[in-house]
């Protein structure tokens, strides 16, 4: 009963966590309306990777010490900050689609067959990995640093691990609860991907992609600037 109780805490309390709104969230709702869903997948599957990260340096008691050191924060906020303004700074420099390719768009909403559509998002996600320099694995590294980078992170995990940990726990507990928390973490954010790339909903973004793409970007780039600037 003792396991079952804290998979039930951790389940609630980090779904809230990841629900928030925070840096993951806005740079996977940006990557699923600037570039589609493919790119949001693999953004959120970088966010969980770098969440196992703060999982395994927590699990292994690190995360209090980091949690304490006040440098070590701060190089943590400085990077985290100066990485989140990076990509802000990549989103608000978005150009307007051509009109070219938003009347292509506007052509294909006239199919209302699933083949349709099936070949519509095929056709804009074989265009984009000819247009986009981005690789997967950039996508990846992308979801993967604004995770790692998260200075609150550490006094989080310390906060969540408290509430179920104890110095007898099992191995094999503690691991079942990690993998779980980015199981949690990848469906959350799946769902989010999902729902943006919806293509009656998709569509409809696309005429103002370049500004959303700017208002994103400048939210990431506040986030960062709060991040340095705060206080602990």
């Amino acid at each position: 009963m003792e396991f079952w109780h804290g998979f039930l805490l951790i389940t609630s309390v980090h779904l809230l966590a990841a629900a928030s709104p925070g840096p993951d969230f806005v740079l996977v709702s940006q990557q699923t309306l600037a570039k589609g869903r493919r790119t949001g997948l693999i953004c959120s599957l970088g966010i969980t990777f770098g969440l196992g990260i703060h999982i395994i340096y927590s699990v292994l008691g690190l995360a209090t010490v980091i949690a304490h050191s006040q440098p070590l924060l701060t190089a943590i906020k400085w990077l985290g900050g100066g990485y989140l303004i990076y990509l802000g700074w990549q989103g608000i420099q978005a150009k307007p689609k051509k009109p070219a390719a938003l009347a292509h768009s506007a052509g294909s909403d006239s199919s209302v067959a699933q083949d349709a559509l099936t070949h519509q998002t095929t056709t804009a996600n074989k265009s984009l990995s000819v247009n986009n320099p981005d690789s997967t694995f950039s996508i990846l590294r992308r979801g993967f640093f604004c995770n790692v980078f998260n200075p609150k992170a550490p006094v989080y995990f310390v906060a969540i691990f408290t509430l179920v940990l104890s110095p007898d726990i099992p191995l094999w507990q503690l691991a079942i609860y990690g993998v779980w928390m980015m199981v949690l973490q990848m469906a959350w954010f799946s769902t989010v991907v999902m729902l943006l790339s919806i293509p009656a909903i998709h569509r409809r973004f696309q005429r103002f992609e370049h500004w959303i793409d700017r208002v994103l970007g400048t939210a990431m780039i506040v986030l960062g600037l709060n991040l340095i600037l705060r206080s602990r």
